[in-house]
């Protein structure tokens, strides 16, 4: 039995690295590295900062969050690099809940298998809990963020980044979403070719613009990002394959049918500890319905499915800190429940 378990492990992380690695993780921790070496923070911090507007600054963070086709964990480093780049808690915290529980990309897919109900329901849910989030986040830990953001000058006509860093980031998010957006079928390879593509050309631009000093602090940067958070993605991947290969299917299909808050919860408490790909969600949750599973728990699963996962807490605990880990991973958690249950009951029924 353990010689099987470990082997399960070993064959998902196996499959995260070399699916997720090269296309997503690379990438984003490289727009990380430069958020943080190339945005100006005292810009950020008037925008998005503890002394910025909350409606405007969540409702910006939200919908920047739709355009970053992430999941639980390569959002980990986009959000920490705003964070560290002077942003709020809440908006940082925003950041790393909506761009994986409800980007462009997955709503599109999930449209096109679930339906377009479905999908609607899932980014209003997936924007009231970002506003709840945002909220929790700021009030939990007011008094750390005052602190930290004390000294800083609020200059909201100060310019967040500079011409060509903005280029520069732009570039970035194409190497990062590209391979998703222009390649949603055929082999893995097609989407390394596109990756290939990008990089090349954000490799060719960032040596015509930047200095070897000015790349060599976005590298520093970026480094100190994996070293802190990749480490701990493949642990609890490793983890998640554990879990996969004992959870029997016969407890699934009979604890999450019908619309009660207890399926939700169930299913919550699956998404959460179970590592789901941005776009895996949606034909996993359909099979499930399939098999009985309802339109409640359903929603549920694909909002922290993609939203939450084992590995994402690890990374947020040692990123963030374990208290900030915990009050986020319990807010989503109830959260999920609560609205796979309300929808399942009043809107989906």
């Amino acid at each position: 039995m353990i010689p099987e378990l470990i082997v399960a492990g070993l064959h998902a992380v196996q499959e995260y690295v070399a699916l997720h690695v090269l296309t997503c993780l690379i990438p984003a921790f490289l727009l990380a590295g430069a958020m943080v070496a190339f945005i100006n923070k005292e810009a950020i911090m008037a925008r998005l900062g503890a002394a910025a507007s909350k409606p405007a600054s969540f409702a910006t963070a939200t919908g920047a969050s739709f355009f970053v086709a992430a999941c639980s964990c390569t959002v980990i480093p986009v959000s920490s690099g705003i964070y560290y780049s002077g942003a709020g808690i809440g908006a940082a915290f925003i950041l790393l809940w909506v761009a994986p529980a409800s980007n462009l990309l997955s709503l599109i897919y999930t449209g096109s298998i679930l339906g377009a109900e479905m999908a609607w329901v899932r980014v209003i849910t997936a924007v009231v809990m970002a506003g709840i989030v945002g909220t929790v986040m700021t009030l939990a830990f007011r008094e750390e963020e005052a602190e930290r953001m004390a000294g800083q000058e609020n200059n909201s006509k100060a310019a967040i980044i500079a011409r060509n860093d903005l280029i520069l980031l732009g570039l970035l998010v194409v190497s990062l979403l590209a391979p998703n957006y222009l390649v949603q079928e055929g082999p893995y390879s097609r989407k390394v070719l596109v990756w290939v593509i990008a990089t090349a050309i954000l490799a060719g631009y960032a040596l015509k613009t930047k200095t070897w000093a000015e790349l060599r602090r976005w590298m520093e940067e970026t480094w100190w990002f994996i070293r802190i958070i990749f480490p701990l993605l493949l642990l609890g991947v490793f983890i998640v394959g554990i879990i996969g290969a004992v959870l029997p299917q016969s407890w699934v299909q009979g604890y999450m049918g019908g619309s009660g808050i207890l399926a939700s919860f169930f299913a919550t408490m699956l998404g959460s500890i179970s590592y789901f790909a941005t776009m895996t969600e949606a034909p996993f949750v359909h099979t499930l319905m399939g098999l009985g599973m309802g339109k409640g728990p359903a929603l549920a699963l694909l909002l922290t499915g993609p939203g939450l996962s084992l590995p994402n807490w690890l990374a947020i605990g040692r990123v963030f800190g374990a208290k900030k880990a915990m009050v986020y991973v319990s807010t989503i958690i109830v959260l999920g429940t609560v609205c796979g249950w309300f929808a399942g009951t009043f809107i989906l029924s």
